[in-house]
């Protein structure tokens, strides 16, 4: 097996598995107020988010920026409790076709905490290639297999709201806050876990 799919395979399962809870519940927060059809919105979010912790994953890895791990890891659970919290204000604004925004510059937002979690990725990352290693081919395989573990997760999420929605007749609003509920419980035990380990 070559050293690119190796790496592309860690990054996939990095996150597609209960590890990555942190990572997993930001997506669940980050896509609550959209469904299938807001599948452009989403896309353009997602991208936004992908550009921040691509950027900071590349640099950290490389040695380029330096960071207290023990930070990083307390300020995760906090992106996720802040849009979670965004998320519940804004329900009560829900309608048919125009679901609240994360805040008045949501790319921005997305951007800003993607820079947060590369830092994250990167310390599994870092912890597999050893502190003086700075290879490029495992960076991007790995940045790759987190992309394709994105984009598989955030499908689920926008299918599952799809089900709900249409079949079940979930009202947008209850969808809304119970995801953004769920996901500002488990970002607080996240937290605290970090906080008094």
């Amino acid at each position: 097996m070559s050293v690119f799919v190796t790496y592309l395979q860690l990054g996939f399962l990095h996150i597609c598995t209960p590890r990555a809870a942190d990572h997993l519940t930001f997506l669940l927060a980050l896509c609550a107020p959209y469904v299938l059809s807001d599948w452009r919105r989403v896309l353009a979010l997602v991208t936004s988010f992908t550009i921040g912790h691509s950027l900071t994953l590349a640099l950290a890895t490389l040695g380029m920026v330096a960071f207290k791990p023990a930070l990083i890891e307390a300020l995760i659970p906090i992106t996720i409790m802040v849009t979670a919290l965004v998320n519940m204000r804004g329900a009560s604004r829900v309608f048919t076709r125009r679901m609240p925004v994360l805040a008045a510059a949501p790319n921005a937002l997305a951007l800003s905490f993607g820079l947060i979690h590369g830092l994250g990725f990167s310390n599994y990352l870092r912890t597999l290639l050893g502190p003086n290693s700075r290879p490029v081919e495992e960076l991007l395989a790995f940045n790759v297999g987190v992309e394709l573990g994105q984009i598989l997760i955030v499908a689920g999420i926008l299918l599952v709201g799809a089900v709900l929605l249409g079949s079940l007749r979930v009202a947008r609003r209850d969808w809304l806050l119970t995801t953004s509920g769920a996901a500002l419980g488990i970002a607080t035990v996240l937290l605290m876990q970090q906080l008094w380990p």
